[in-house]
């Protein structure tokens, strides 16, 4: 096989094989097919597209391009979750503890933050002592003895997709269907997971801006995981406004362990960054082997749900959750007192005050430029190799609908440079919209999507 004559056939908008798929992959990971081919066939595939078979073989070549992780020795169904990137998003550092905690092993793989989204990893990594590089065999281990363990994905897991998402990057060969989903459906599978919940965020702070491409994009990704033979589930979840009272790193992870201690109708917690933890957990309870003993056959699908968010709660409300969070920063070499002692994070020096010039209420934001005032202050990176304060980041005392009055406190800003407030202060100020007029909220979940 020549990569001329693949690029050439997909050029006319000619169906790949599932060889000449994994020809290209494997050569590009392996270095013999050079960055302009390689950047030719991307831009091919992103003005004629893939089918399904196609994009099915992109995903496994991509995903046996490096090690598969294999928890077979794991007894029971292993969930996975994953989020296709917002502000705010620390849904994962509440929702592993939960489900853990209810007997239900997962394991989880987890990226750093880059531009205006932030990462799981970064966030966790903020906590003294924890370590989210560790090896696939200790991961395995926490895993079967802790029941969670989120770890960075390592360098041997699917780096065909490392090295393709670079070079797209670059080639303004991103924003395909084909291209996304076997992008992040070839890192969930070579994870290892047998069931795993996608949570597609939509809106102006996410990468698929309405309702309508969200879905496209989960059911892309489900129909793979379907033919892949894993079970795929997704939620399409609302992006038009941070999610959660916090943007940063450690200050979302105190956040995430304030559900854990307060409870999911505590008013100490934020109502949209709950009902997303409890809607995620429900979804992965229901994945789950919960409900196989046969005492559960007779259950109507809509009893199952209201099951599966009894056992939800019950771990929140007893305290076994916050437990699991002790036993899962522990395991991954962190200081578990933070889970008591918020003191011991990060914490800034330097605090600000923001408050609006004018009465009103909030109307819209653009979160993406929240996401970026935070990168201000230190919190994010424009490039993989920045380096980012843990410290750093914005606590919101608003949300859109919420009323604001001149000289009131609407956020706070948290930062190690304070030649940065002043930036910071001013994009997040032009992020938001006020009107005189009160307008109503939209849901934080807007569509659940179940495998048949």
């Amino acid at each position: 096989m020549r990569m001329y004559d693949i690029i050439d056939k997909k050029k006319y908008k000619k169906k790949l094989s599932d060889e000449e798929i994994s020809f290209v992959v494997e050569g590009y990971t392996k270095g013999s097919i050079p960055d302009y081919q390689m950047a030719a066939f991307l831009m091919a595939v992103w003005c004629n597209g893939m089918d399904e078979e196609e994009t099915l073989s992109l995903t496994m070549a991509m995903a046996h391009s490096g090690d598969m992780l294999d928890l077979s020795m794991i007894p029971g169904t292993k969930v996975d979750k994953h989020s296709t990137g917002g502000v705010g998003d620390k849904t994962t550092l509440s929702v592993g503890p939960i489900i853990a905690s209810l007997g239900i092993p997962m394991a989880k793989m987890s990226g750093r933050g880059l531009g205006h989204t932030g990462g799981t990893i970064d966030k966790l990594d903020s906590i003294p002592g924890f370590s989210s590089d560790i090896s696939d065999e200790r991961f395995i281990e926490i895993v079967k003895t802790v029941g969670f363990c989120d770890a960075a994905q390592t360098k041997d897991l699917a780096p065909a997709d490392k090295k393709i998402y670079a070079l797209r990057d670059v080639t303004a060969t991103v924003d395909d269907y084909s291209l996304i989903a076997s992008s992040i459906m070839s890192k969930k599978i070579a994870s290892g997971a047998d069931a795993i919940l996608l949570d597609v965020k939509c809106g102006n702070g996410a990468f698929m801006q309405d309702r309508e491409s969200a879905l496209k994009l989960a059911e892309c990704m489900m129909n793979i995981g379907k033919l892949a033979g894993r079970k795929v589930n997704c939620m399409i979840t609302d992006m038009n406004e941070p999610l959660g009272k916090t943007v940063g790193n450690s200050i979302e992870v105190i956040e995430a362990i304030d559900l854990l201690k307060y409870g999911f109708d505590s008013h100490k917690v934020d109502k949209r960054y709950s009902d997303i933890v409890l809607y995620v957990c429900r979804e992965l309870v229901l994945m789950s082997d919960v409900f196989k003993d046969e005492k559960y056959n007779d259950m109507t699908e809509e009893e199952r749900m209201n099951e599966a968010e009894i056992l939800v709660r019950g771990a929140v409300d007893s305290g076994r959750a916050l437990e699991k969070m002790k036993e899962f920063i522990a395991a991954e070499g962190g200081d578990s007192n933070v889970v008591n002692d918020e003191s011991l994070l990060p914490e800034a020096e330097f605090k600000y005050e923001v408050t609006f010039d004018r009465d009103g209420f909030l109307e819209g934001v653009d979160t993406k430029e929240v996401g970026m005032a935070s990168l201000i202050l230190g919190a994010g990176r424009l490039k993989k190799e920045d380096d980012i304060d843990p410290a750093a980041g914005i606590r919101l005392l608003k949300h859109l609908g919420d009323e604001v009055k001149r000289g009131e406190t609407f956020a706070y800003l948290y930062t190690n440079k304070k030649e940065s407030i002043e930036e910071a202060k001013q994009r997040l100020l032009k992020a938001y919209r006020v009107s005189k007029e009160s307008n109503s909220t939209k849901n934080v979940i807007i569509d659940i999507l179940r495998q048949q």
